[in-house]
């Protein structure tokens, strides 16, 4: 007997929500997001403290920091001239509740 197959709800191509909720199953970006609530890091200080290949952090950023979950906090210029951006999460907690098809994504803000 063959399985019954259900069709999978389609998304919208432009659904903020669900581009967030993607994010957040992301394991390194949701680690990233997380690590950032309560003190502000730069991409280099997060690979060395996550133990996660600087570039693949730079990628996670610019993902989460699109989606406005991160944002720069500042920005620090070395002796030498470069700069460096300093990221923060823009939120403590976020909640995802299935109901049927539809997912409700609750953010709850840092501030």
């Amino acid at each position: 007997m063959a399985k019954k197959r259900f069709p999978l709800p389609k998304t919208r191509k432009f659904d903020i929500g669900q581009k967030v909720i993607e994010a957040l199953a992301d394991s390194e970006a949701r680690l990233i997001l997380f690590s950032i609530v309560r003190k502000g890091q730069t991409a280099a200080s997060l690979a060395e403290m996550l133990r996660l290949p600087l570039s693949s952090v730079y990628k996670k950023i610019g993902d989460l920091e699109e989606l406005t979950l991160i944002e720069v906090e500042k920005q620090l210029l070395t002796d030498k001239g470069r700069t460096y951006k300093v990221y923060r999460s823009r939120i403590r907690s976020a909640n995802i509740a299935i109901n049927r098809t539809e997912p409700k994504l609750t953010l709850v803000s840092r501030k």
